[in-house]
């Protein structure tokens, strides 16, 4: 198992109590005092002390005859490589980081084990089952990148508090106390006068911003913010208790213990932001004065978080945005959602069902199961079948990816770091224009080798040994993975500065039909719809009412014809039928597909296919319980719930009950949107 945190606690315990007689435990993290409230292998006396080896040694107490053998390192040391992971039946991570997530799956599949994953956030969680060769690997679906900000926003132009947070933490927190050899005119130096960088940073900077009147001609203005015309000269001389914080550790520090703002979820008035900020500099400075020039931001220093909250706090009040309490501003800043600890337990104990499954090699059965914050069909867990692979897939399927980059200008430098290290997650990369290797990445290279391929970092791709050009094909290896994939290159002029901030698009790695009703957040409620209807057996026939003699039609006959077709508008205004509630039936999971006629017209058939793809293409927040198609009156009829209450749609028109007109038009453009996505199909209304 990978992991000893929140997840992890619990699953050791689970593992040990259910008979697993040999266990290994990586993780590479000591134990904090934040942790003790959910990871309950942990005493206050553990504090500092290796995960993996405290939690052995706690679950030894009560199981002493099984084996655990922990390991305090990381699991992209060159020790954990794929030789090592083929001696395990299973591998479970319980892993925090999709970086790490992505190395584990890679080292499954070239190790060829089986791999179960997990993750929690808040009251949301999922336990998924990965199988080289029967399902989708962990990568299939890609995962959503960490949002990034445009400078000019975030410097400039601000309209959410994460953008005062981010300009906060990334920008001013570092000119103040980082590198000491950065140009910049805000360093700090011993007995620097506080109001004087309040003034310059929250005044005058402001009112520089002003004097560009264009860009404020469709903006709210923003105020400059003076010391003098928030706290009274007295008040700024008196500022906080000197002498609480005399005995304090450095990390401890504490700006508002010495101001008695104690209450971290209270939301402070801009005085009282302004004199955190003149406390918490004042504290740095004299506490901390030895540490400045190296500081950077972590969410566990707490006069860091202070400071960080008063001053996107002053910023926030001088461009129009409401301010948050240190709490909100804390959760923001590190990136932080709260755990719940019965989430935990109960995805620990769906991790060990499905690998008590993969030892027993009842594949059939494996799958994934969702934990969902509000029940859906009065459940909580939804378990659902594992997909396929994904064709599109460059980690388990080898698909060419497509990067649209301005090769005249991106150096290769920019490509390891945002494509092949962020985007490909590869820690040791190689890459290679057909038979010339261009970089190499990795601690054991000759020094004269890695200062030749640094040498080509900083160079331009059109200007490297192997030019690189548009039509290039680039081959990124990372041996430790034993992964490899090719790239194919698309010069590209222009880029839109908000949506591609890294003036790189990386493209050809897409998510397959079948996973739009899958989300990696739990929030699935899909479980009871195929993925697609050639994914059915052809032996399984679709259920239909008894009271009523039709025919039974297998969904796999309605794929005969590949051809565009167009869902015509309802022409008829006076064909509709009144709102009615639809019963909440446990069992009520089915497409109901009834045809009167087994000899239907093949556009008939289409047509049904075509709803039927509507359907899958619906996001999770619309539960289908039913449809239906009566031929006799040309009726389609789809039941389904949402959180604004029931609904069905007639045709192509949208009925609901306890909903507003909004709502329909707002479901009615998701169902064409959806299906005018959908390859050959083209909607109008």
């Amino acid at each position: 198992m990978v992991g000893a945190g929140g997840i992890g606690c619990e699953l050791l315990k689970t593992l040990a109590l259910s008979g697993f007689q040999d266990i290994h435990i990586i993780d590479m993290d000591t134990i904090e005092v934040s942790n003790l409230n959910r990871q309950f292998l942990f005493r206050q006396s553990h504090v500092g002390q290796s995960k993996a080896k405290v939690a052995r040694d706690v679950v030894l107490r009560f199981m002493p005859r099984i084996c655990i053998t922990p390991y305090h390192a990381n699991v992209k040391d060159p020790e954990f490589n794929v030789d090592f992971f083929k001696k395990f039946n299973v591998i479970l991570n319980g892993l925090d980081n999709l970086d790490a997530r992505r190395h584990v799956n890679r080292l499954c599949l070239a190790a060829e084990v089986p791999l179960v994953e997990s993750g929690t956030t808040g009251f949301l969680g999922q336990v998924t089952v990965h199988i080289k060769g029967r399902t989708e690997c962990y990568e299939c679906q890609p995962k959503p990148t960490p949002k990034t900000y445009p400078v000019c926003t975030i410097t400039s132009t601000p309209s959410k508090f994460v953008h005062c947070i981010v300009w906060a933490k990334d920008l001013l927190f570092a000119k103040l106390f980082g590198d000491r050899n950065q140009e910049n005119d805000l360093f700090v130096h011993t007995g620097d006068g506080s109001d004087s960088i309040y003034d310059h940073v929250f005044g005058y900077n402001i009112e520089v911003a002003l004097a560009n009147e264009e860009t404020w001609k469709n903006r709210r203005r923003p105020r400059p913010i003076f010391l003098g015309d928030v706290l009274p000269e007295k008040l700024i001389l008196q500022n906080g208790n000197h002498e609480k914080n005399c005995l304090t550790e450095d990390l401890s520090l504490s700006a508002m213990s010495s101001l008695g703002l104690n209450n971290p979820q209270e939301i402070w008035s801009l005085a009282e932001n302004s004199r955190l900020f003149l406390e918490a500099l004042r504290l740095f400075i004299e506490r901390r004065g030895k540490d400045i020039g190296s500081l950077t931001f972590d969410k566990d220093d707490q006069l860091a978080i202070e400071f960080v909250t008063a001053i996107a706090n002053i910023r926030a009040s001088s461009f129009g945005i409401p301010l948050h309490s240190l709490f909100d501003a804390k959760g923001i800043a590190g990136n932080i959602v709260h755990a719940v600890a019965t989430t935990n337990a109960i995805i620990a104990g769906l991790i060990v069902i499905e690998a008590i499954k993969v030892l027993e090699a009842d594949f059939q059965n494996c799958r994934m199961t969702y934990c969902l914050e509000h029940p859906c069909q009065k459940m909580l867990l939804m378990p659902v079948e594992p997909f396929e692979a994904n064709k599109s897939c460059y980690v388990c399927s080898e698909t060419p990816l497509l990067l649209e980059v301005n090769t005249q200008t991106s150096t290769l430098r920019d490509f390891v770091d945002k494509i092949v290290k962020n985007k490909l997650g590869m820690s040791f990369p190689l890459i290679m224009q057909g038979a010339i290797l261009i970089f190499e990445g990795g601690d054991d290279l000759e020094e004269d080798i890695a200062a030749n391929y640094a040498l080509n970092l900083d160079k331009v791709l059109t200007a490297l040994p192997a030019p690189v050009t548009s039509g290039s094909m680039l081959t990124v290896e990372d041996l430790q993975q034993e992964l490899s994939c090719h790239i194919n290159i698309k010069h590209r002029e222009e880029f839109d500065e908000e949506k591609e901030p890294d003036r790189m698009v990386l493209l050809g790695w897409t998510t397959p039909e079948k996973e739009s009703q899958g989300v990696s957040n739990g929030e699935n409620t899909a479980a009871a719809i195929p993925a697609s209807p050639e994914a059915i057996n052809k032996s399984e026939e679709v259920e239909v009412t008894a009271e009523i003699s039709r025919t039974k039609r297998k969904l796999s006959e309605m794929t005969e014809v590949q051809e565009i077709f167009q869902i015509l508008p309802d022409t008829d205004a006076n064909n509709s039928m009144d709102p009615q509630e639809v019963e909440d039936n446990d069992y009520d999971n089915d497409l109901i597909v009834l045809d009167e006629n087994p000899e239907a017209s093949k556009k008939r058939r289409l047509y049904q296919l075509l709803l039927y793809k509507v359907i899958l293409f619906l996001p999770s927040s619309i539960n289908i319980s039913s449809w239906m198609h009566n031929w006799n009156d040309d009726m389609i009829v789809i039941f389904g719930q949402t959180s604004y209450g029931y609904c069905y749609i007639h045709n192509e028109r949208i009925l609901t009950r306890r909903s507003t007109i909004c709502h329909r038009r707002l479901l009615l453009s998701i169902i064409l949107a959806v299906a005018t996505q959908n390859k050959g199909i083209s909607c109008s209304v």
